[in-house]
Order: structure tokens, then C-alpha cells, then sequence
């Protein structure tokens, strides 16, 4: 096994020498998804696909950086979600570059600091991330992927669950676990911090604290799950957008974001939704969002399956843009299954 892998990470390097004589980009995620897709059809068990995957995504990351390694960014620090989120999309053999904003993460990207970033877009329970909304209405960085993430809370503590008197999390994290919370540790008070990994750091030094946390900051920081998947919807969902310089190429299972503004007139928003419907586009995601000192003037992101170099979105956008004040595609990407 370890002969082949030496052979596939020379020719990995080969390769690598060939693209950047092109000009080509190492990092191509269409087609390391379809090498995955392909791993998952040819799996025969009994290992699960999940388990598969992550081997051959390991794989692919380890012969991606014999040249040179990706950079990403992503809120930090690591061992949050954003961190596990990274990892999923680009394995661990990449420069971690964990930052302190959603802000950050697009400045890194955007000064080609980073050659990729990885920002929380919404949430099944919390609904829109703001903070990246207004950073994707401003910033040349494109949506170039997804990694819709399976969000497991756990509650770590170096004491018992008798003994703890408060709780520490990221204030999203305290909200999607506010049922359990108010249950089972009624008398604890809820501090919000700026991240579970930081909540699980203060939770191994402070006694009678705990933290809502991932298990690798449980690892991380040798604390004890007190209690497992503590999220009061067991389907707790985060999206995030992989951003870079570009969109992705075609895939043929494809989703594209737009953002437009539309004039404030009776009918407008259902004249723009309509040029979906006639062109047969399922829209997948809608949000709107106030333009900053502008009161009364909204953006609108949507989301549609399909990319655009499609014919069906390409007529869609060249109609939509006769209706609107603003229009600006933010990115096409592959449609990438829920992980984690």
C-alpha cells in the first residue's frame, strides 16, 4: 500500500509541474468529488462510504501538498466548526490558516493570502449568517463549493454534571441547545464566547465549568462529553461557502448564487422570481438583506440549481438583469451531499 501511495504522490507531482505550466489550478473540488462519487459507487463494504471517502480525502489532500500545500482560511480556531468543515473539503495536508472574523477570512482570500476560505453561509436552526451575507455583496471572491455540515453539540466538562455551575459556548451553539440547557442544567449560567474551542479551553481550566463543543476540542483539550449531541434538532445543519477567486467548473449536479436589487414597486420581487419558474430552475435558498444606510433598500440572495454555463440559468440571468438595479453572480459550484 505504501509503494502505491509513493508512486500516486510522484505522479500527483508530475501533474502538479504540468498545471502550473498551464496556469491551471492545482485545486480542482469537481473533480476530486467526482474521484469521491466514484469511491462511494465501488465501495462494496463493510466500511461505510463516509469512512471510505475520508481515506481517499486524505489521499488526495497528502498528494496535493508534495508541491505545495493549500492555504486555507477559516474562523478559527481550530477544532470549531469551521475548522471540521475545512477539513471535509480539503483534508488535513493543507496550511491552516485560522482567523479571528468572517472578514478575515474573505481579506485573506481576497490579498491571495489564502487560496481558499471557508465561511458559515446560514443554519438550519439560526437561519442567515450576516456577517457573511454583507461580506458577499462587497467582495470580488466567488462561491467556488459548499460543505453542508452535520452539527453534533456536546457538552465537555472536567467535572461531573452536578458540579457544573456555568456554560460556555459560542452564542449560536448556546441557542441550538437552549432546550437541553433549560432541562437538564436549569440553575447554570450561559456565557457566550467568541468560539466553542476557546469555551473548551476556559472549561479544562476552570472548575465548575463546562462547554458546548465539538468532540475534537473535547480531544484537543482533554475534556470528558459529560453528555452526547445535545442540539435540540437532531437534523442541525450549518452551510458553508468555500470561497476563492473563481467560480467552479461544470459538474452536471451543479448550484449557482446570485445577489440582485430590484425596484421598490408593488409585484417586483414576484416578476424577478418568476423568470426561475418560466425557465424551469428550482430555487433552493432566499434571503434578503438591508443594504446597509440605505433604509428601504434590500438585496436578495438566492440560490438555484444548475450552473451557469447552463443554458436554461444563462437566459434566466440575462433577463433577470434587464429587471434588476443590481445583479451580480457570486458564484456556481457543485451540489455536495450533507457530511459529518
Amino acid at each position: 500500500m505504501l509503494a502505491l501511495l509513493t508512486r500516486r504522490a510522484k505522479l500527483a507531482e508530475q501533474i502538479a509541474i504540468l498545471k502550473l505550466a498551464a496556469d491551471d489550478p492545482i485545486f480542482t473540488p469537481e473533480r476530486e468529488d467526482e474521484v469521491l462519487e466514484r469511491v462511494s459507487e465501488r465501495n462494496k463494504g463493510p466500511l461505510p462510504d463516509h469512512a471510505v471517502q475520508s481515506i481517499y480525502r486524505e489521499i488526495l489532500s497528502g498528494c496535493r501538498a508534495v508541491k505545495k500545500p493549500l492555504r486555507v482560511a477559516f474562523l478559527g480556531p481550530k477544532n470549531t466548526f469551521s475548522h471540521q468543515a475545512a477539513i471535509h473539503r480539503f483534508g488535513t495536508s493543507v496550511d491552516s490558516l485560522p482567523v479571528g472574523t468572517i472578514a478575515a477570512v474573505f481579506q485573506e482570500v481576497e490579498e491571495g493570502q489564502a487560496n481558499f476560505g471557508l465561511v458559515p453561509i446560514e443554519n438550519s436552526t439560526d437561519g442567515r449568517i450576516s456577517d457573511t451575507l454583507e461580506r458577499l455583496a462587497s467582495s470580488p471572491a466567488r462561491i467556488c463549493g459548499e460543505v453542508p455540515l452535520r452539527i453534533h453539540h456536546h457538552l465537555l466538562a472536567a467535572c461531573p454534571r452536578d458540579a457544573i455551575t456555568q456554560v460556555l459556548s459560542k452564542p449560536q451553539a448556546l441557542s441550538q441547545c437552549r432546550n437541553w440547557l433549560s432541562h437538564h442544567l436549569p440553575g447554570a449560567k450561559l456565557v457566550e464566547m467568541a468560539s466553542t474551542a476557546e469555551a473548551a479551553r476556559l472549561a479544562s481550566e476552570q472548575p465548575g465549568t463546562a462547554a458546548v463543543a465539538s468532540r475534537q476540542a473535547a480531544a484537543q483539550y482533554q475534556l470528558n462529553i459529560v453528555a452526547e449531541q445535545i442540539e435540540d434538532d437532531p437534523e442541525n445543519l450549518t452551510r458553508f461557502a468555500v470561497i476563492g477567486p473563481e467560480s467552479a467548473k461544470r459538474t452536471g449536479d451543479d448550484k449557482t448564487s446570485l445577489l440582485f436589487e430590484i425596484d421598490h414597486r408593488p409585484g417586483a420581487l414576484a416578476d424577478a422570481l418568476n423568470l426561475l419558474k418560466r425557465n424551469r430552475l428550482n430555487m433552493t435558498w432566499i434571503e434578503s438583506f438591508p443594504i446597509p444606510r440605505s433604509p428601504g433598500r434590500y438585496l436578495f440572495f438566492v440560490e438555484l440549481v444548475g450552473h451557469q454555463q447552463d443554458v436554461r440559468v444563462r437566459r434566466t440571468i440575462t433577463s433577470l438583469e434587464k429587471k434588476a438595479v443590481r445583479l451580480e453572480i457570486l458564484g456556481s459550484y457543485a451540489r455536495m451531499e450533507p457530511v459529518g
